[in-house]
């Protein structure tokens, strides 16, 4: 039943084996995925590119290796969400069906793997996956955030995401450089909950973007269009005293 719900949300044979198989054994290289599907590791490689495409895997570094790992099934339903648009009718059917096998996808995890606290997040679709995990913030979120580069990044996907930030009631902190659109923003600050300080000089200015809350830091690289996001409240903790040591020292305009 599983793999006939795959199977309608437009996953072929093999990439339902490897998804499949990614949450039995949770993360693994492409050889143990290879060993249990019985599919090349050259196949598996471009299957695992595939999934992480759709925001459904990540993939991470361990000494010499390549990892990859399978993100909870949850996340199969913001994968329908963004492709809504596309297939609006559809998509909705399909979510459905997802919700109602949720439990059955959750119970083939296996929940004693110890995870990867990176996860790293390639192309647009991704990087919308990797934003859709700040809307689970349960404290103000602090940004070093450039809003020029972040429109230019996902020009789709900004302000909408402002709207629905603001709808969860999450507050958001911002240290940006003064540009144009920097300043046209801050003018709508009330109303998308958030605080803007701007760098002293116009020649201070930056490309990625950092978004620090509860223990965890989203680094996004709109040049590279990808993004990686840390768990780790040792690390979290030293970004947020850095963050606040320097809005302190900031004006409000």
């Amino acid at each position: 039943m599983i793999k006939d719900l795959l199977n309608q949300l437009n996953f072929s044979e093999k990439e339902s084996q490897v998804y499949l198989a990614l949450l039995e054994i949770g993360s693994g290289k492409a050889k143990e995925i290879s060993r249990k599907t019985s599919l090349n590791r050259t196949t598996v490689y471009d299957i695992c590119d595939t999934l992480l495409q759709r925001g459904l895997v990540s993939k991470y570094k361990k000494g010499a290796g390549t990892y990859f790992n399978a993100l909870e099934p949850k996340h199969l339903l913001t994968y329908l969400e963004r492709e809504k648009e596309e297939q609006a009718k559809t998509i909705e059917k399909q979510k459905q069906r997802v919700a109602e096998l949720l439990p059955q996808l959750i119970s083939l995890q296996n929940i004693f793997t110890t995870k990867p606290k990176v996860q790293f997040f390639e192309g647009e679709k991704g990087m919308r996956e990797a934003y859709e995990d700040t809307l689970t913030a349960k404290e103000i979120i602090l940004a070093y955030a450039n809003v020029e580069t972040m429109h230019e990044g996902l020009p789709s996907f900004f302000p909408e995401y402002y709207k629905r930030r603001a709808e969860h009631k999450i507050f958001i902190r911002a240290i940006v450089p003064r540009n144009e659109l920097s300043i046209e923003r801050s003018g709508h600050n009330q109303e998308e909950m958030r605080d803007t300080r701007y760098l002293p000089e116009a020649e201070m200015t930056f490309s990625p973007e950092v978004n620090i809350y509860q223990n965890k830091i989203l680094v996004a690289s709109w040049k590279e269009k990808m993004a990686i996001l840390i768990e780790s409240k040792e690390l979290a903790d030293l970004q947020k005293l850095t963050f606040e040591l320097l809005w302190k020292t900031l004006p409000r305009n």
